[in-house]
């Protein structure tokens, strides 16, 4: 029992903390006051209050020794493993790269927005429209007089790598991820162990760990493996709440009040590090109605804590990332129209409910098994659509162009507008084979068509609102990814429904295993059980094994560190193609603290335009005291056509993701990382 209660007490206090310290993050980083000193201090407390908030959560019942035992081992394997061989995204090509230089700014200027002084760059007349400091993932903010970067996404990732760049800088950070994701992994363990059994949740966490998505994300500075966590250990204390009968003396209401409590917040605060959790808030709210309607005591806590913590995330979105909110607007503003419609059509229903209005006994008596025919169907529905459906969107957006490129490169048919939405089961059967997905619809309507016979009877089971948040979160996925279709970085999306698929292949084995122990074939069931999680585990290895040996763009710490150690604390670095623009204007501001600014595409296009436009940066730069510097990423063929000498100082080939729309990815692509500089100014004294 006792390693029941600790470590569902570890994994939800980490996960509060989580949400904490981001909460904390944002609101010091907005004044500016996020540094070591600060930041630090104010970790301790929170871990502290979080520790305390936990007490007394209520144990997993039948977790023993050896099973917790085998379930820690499994996480910490899982952790080293991919801690070890962690991915060095620096460069802002992708998601992980942006939230690694968004950390990176905040733990080196204490702030969120980061105000740029123009004098650092020889004046705000330098700032005119022919240069900019936004970059990919860096907006571009401010005045001429008055100029500012804001990192995109939300700032709960930057918060919490922070501490790792603190600690031990670039790789430091990089290692987080691996511990927010084998967290979740626990979480997720026991949470299978409370729902199904103590062995099944070190089975579910074992096969989870070896799935590739899980793994590649786990490996660099994503958002994902910090909302895995959150949303893991809010449904694990949502669930053990939920098992708490109302005759349970060993667990007071106040206790359960507050675990309740922390789950809300812990669902909600999710925001604080996906925007996109908004969609796992909206599935909380038919639990919430149905718990409210056979008289839960937890709905009130968990709804207090869900709409405190969603309120403060959804301002600190607005405040400090509201450049994003408007570039997602067009997914963003659907999923908050359909948390209205949920909300008032669930508010609806019980008031209904309360006024004394019941389902009609016909609809009642068949409602199961249409409940169980409809998941049926719709399983088959979305598996089906590669057959009759191709899913578009604009031609025009710029991920289309992106995706037509693509589809160049791979000698395929030119249809940029392509989404490739129709595929999304295909791409959960890359991990873990056709077998576990149709083992999992059959079950998944089987337990659907159990939970409305017992709500039926006014018993919510346990398990239903884990089903309810994963099931739904799942299917919004599989209908709109809403990613481009580039693998294995569209993966991301897969990281509930995965999960899911594997714990209902494992209520399955379980299933197996106790039907044939009361039928005296114990050995049958154990067979069958064994045949079935082989048939998830095989093709989950055999995914992961190209990948096994390391992370990707390992290197590129390194080249980011030779550039920096080449820059002069009194220079400032132009961009001046395109490469250099896009992937190194940041990093050299970042990392290397040093000011930076890009001539724009239409300049960097035109070489009077480029002549013209460093001879004024040169001139207004050594007038206050500094050295113009000019850096190239493509080849030095840009500096070459400006007539100065360059110095090569980075040269480096590092292994990237693979770039493929209609398969799994099985290896890396080379990426060469090359970087010239050329100094335009006055030598150094």
């Amino acid at each position: 029992m006792k390693a029941g209660r600790v470590l569902p007490a570890i994994t939800v206090g980490a996960a509060l903390w989580v949400v904490l310290v981001s909460a904390a993050g944002a609101a010091l980083s907005w004044l500016g006051w996020w540094t070591p000193y600060a930041a630090w201090p104010v970790a301790l407390v929170l871990a502290a209050l979080s520790a305390w908030c936990v007490r007394g959560v209520p144990a997993v019942r039948g977790l023993g020794p050896a099973a917790a035992g085998v379930l820690v081992l499994v996480v910490a394997a899982f952790t080293v493993w991919v801690g070890a061989t962690h991915s060095e995204q620096v460069l802002p090509r992708r998601d992980a790269a942006s939230n690694f230089q968004a950390a990176v700014s905040l733990a080196t200027t204490g702030q969120r927005v980061v105000s740029v002084d123009p004098e650092s760059l020889g004046g705000s007349a330098v700032l005119d429209d022919r240069v900019t400091l936004g970059s990919p993932a860096f907006y571009a903010e401010g005045s001429s007089k008055e100029p500012a970067v804001q990192p995109q996404f939300v700032i709960g990732p930057a918060v919490l790598y922070s501490f790792g760049w603190w600690l031990g800088g670039g790789t430091a950070a990089m290692i987080v991820p691996a511990l927010a994701m084998g967290l979740a992994l626990l979480a997720l363990g026991l949470l299978t162990a409370r729902v199904v059994g103590a062995w099944w949740g070190v089975v579910a966490a074992t096969l989870v760990a070896v799935v590739f998505p899980v793994v590649h994300t786990a490996r660099a500075t994503y958002s994902e493996p910090l909302a895995m966590l959150t949303v893991a250990g809010g449904l694990l204390a949502l669930t053990l709440v939920a098992g708490v009968k109302r005759a349970d003396a060993a667990v007071a209401s106040g206790v359960l009040a507050r675990i309740a409590l922390v789950a809300g917040v812990l669902l909600g605060g999710t925001g604080f590090v996906r925007v996109d959790a908004l969609r796992e808030v909206v599935l909380v709210v038919p639990v919430l109605a149905l718990g409210a309607a056979l008289g839960s005591r937890w709905v009130r806590p968990l709804a207090t804590g869900l709409g405190i913590s969603l309120v403060a995330a959804a301002l600190a979105a607005v405040v400090l990332s509201y450049r994003y909110l408007g570039d997602i607007a067009d997914s963003l503003v659907p999923l908050v129209a359909l948390a209205v419609l949920v909300c008032g059509v669930c508010g609806g229903l019980l008031a209904l409910w309360r006024r004394g209005h019941r389902m009609p006994a016909r609809v009642a008596a068949v409602l199961p098994n249409g409940v169980a025919a409809v998941t049926v169907l719709l399983g088959l529905y979305l598996a089906s659509r590669p057959l009759w459906q191709v899913v578009r969107q604009d031609p025009n957006d710029p991920g289309a162009r992106y995706v037509a490129g693509m589809q160049g490169r791979e000698g395929l048919a030119i249809d940029g507008g392509r989404t490739y939405a129709e595929h999304t089961v295909t791409w959960l059967a890359w991990y873990v084979g056709p077998v576990a997905l149709l083992v999992a619809l059959v079950a998944l309507a089987a337990l659907l068509r159990r939970a409305v016979v017992r709500l039926g009877q006014g018993e919510l089971p346990t398990w239903l609102p884990a089903l309810v948040v994963a099931g739904g979160s799942t299917l919004l996925t599989l209908l709109r990814p809403g990613i481009t279709p580039d693998h294995p970085w569209a993966d991301r999306r897969l990281l509930i429904a995965l999960p899911l698929v594997i714990v209902l292949d494992v209520v399955v084995a379980a299933w197996i295993t106790s039907r044939a122990r009361a039928r005296g074939q114990a050995t049958v069931g154990r067979v069958l059980a064994a045949v079935l999680v082989l048939a998830v585990a095989g093709p989950a290895a055999v995914a992961t094994w190209p990948h096994r040996a390391g992370g990707v763009e390992r290197g590129s710490l390194a080249a980011a560190d030779e550039v920096c150690d080449s820059l002069g604390p009194d220079d400032v670095v132009l961009m001046v193609d395109s490469r250099s623009a896009n992937e190194w204007a940041q990093v050299v501001r970042g990392m290397c603290g040093v000011p930076s600014l890009a001539a724009v595409s239409a300049v960097r296009r035109d070489p009077t335009a480029l002549r013209a436009l460093v001879d004024d940066v040169e001139a207004a730069v050594s007038a206050s005291g500094g050295r113009l510097v000019l850096l190239a990423a493509d080849s030095s063929e840009a500096l070459d056509g400006l007539g100065v000498a360059s110095v090569q100082v980075a040269d480096v080939i590092v292994q990237e993701d693979q770039h493929v729309l209609e398969r799994r990815p099985d290896g890396t692509d080379p990426l060469p990382i090359r970087v010239w500089l050329a100094p335009v100014g006055p030598p150094d004294p």
